[in-house]
């Protein structure tokens, strides 16, 4: 059972609900020609082109366009989003059915560093697990940092939700696979864990006291 101190919680998502491989889409891209591209963007930190692109600066389509002028010639922009989307892999039902069951008696929150595209990519891979694209229905609400024009670690994005809830920053726990998130939750008072690699998020102790 969950601790009982806290009232609301806020998963990230890729990498803690649903599995996610940045490799996959380092190596897809690669494999087009950008050789670098493990440079400019990682799990850790990215370059101005992609942070423009998660906070809803730029379309899809000038983001497609970019790409496609830094790789060969007769590169496609259909092999540039499937490049991209390369990261995005399933969602285990389990975890659904578990956002399920905790969603009776805690408030839920959703907040993820993403874009159009991975959206829409995200989406699908939902309706494969379970048959339908809403994910809204597991949270009462979904934050997303392109919708929202705010990126994690920015404590500004953790102290906006928590304004827009009512939520009490002692109560709330936040979860992410990312340390530099973690410490921007932190810097707005809320309870944070990191999720470790190959760790499941529902075995964490937190769950189980």
């Amino acid at each position: 059972m969950i601790n009982n101190s806290k009232e609301a919680i806020i998963f990230d998502l890729g990498g803690v609900l649903l599995n996610l491989d940045y490799d996959l889409t380092e190596k897809a891209f690669v494999a087009l020609g950008l050789a670098n591209f493990g440079a400019s963007y990682s799990q850790l930190q990215q370059v101005q082109l992609f942070d423009r692109y998660e906070t809803g600066q730029i379309s899809s389509f000038h983001f497609v366009n970019r790409l496609l002028d830094l790789l060969p010639p007769g590169t496609t922009a259909n092999q540039v989003v499937h490049a991209w989307d390369s990261m995005i892999l399933d969602f285990p039902v389990e975890r659904l059915q578990r956002l399920e069951a905790l969603s009776q008696k805690y408030r839920l929150f959703l907040l993820s560093n993403t874009n159009d595209l991975h959206i829409d990519a995200v989406r699908r891979s939902l309706d494969k697990a379970v048959g339908h694209r809403n994910l809204e229905q597991y949270f009462e609400k979904t934050y997303f940092s392109s919708a929202i024009g705010m990126r994690k670690p920015d404590k500004e994005i953790f102290e906006f939700i928590c304004s827009e809830n009512n939520l009490d920053p002692a109560k709330t726990l936040f979860i992410d696979d990312s340390p530099q998130h973690i410490e921007g939750a932190k810097a707005a008072g809320i309870e944070a864990i990191l999720l470790g690699k190959n760790e499941e998020v529902f075995d964490l102790p937190f769950f189980l006291a």
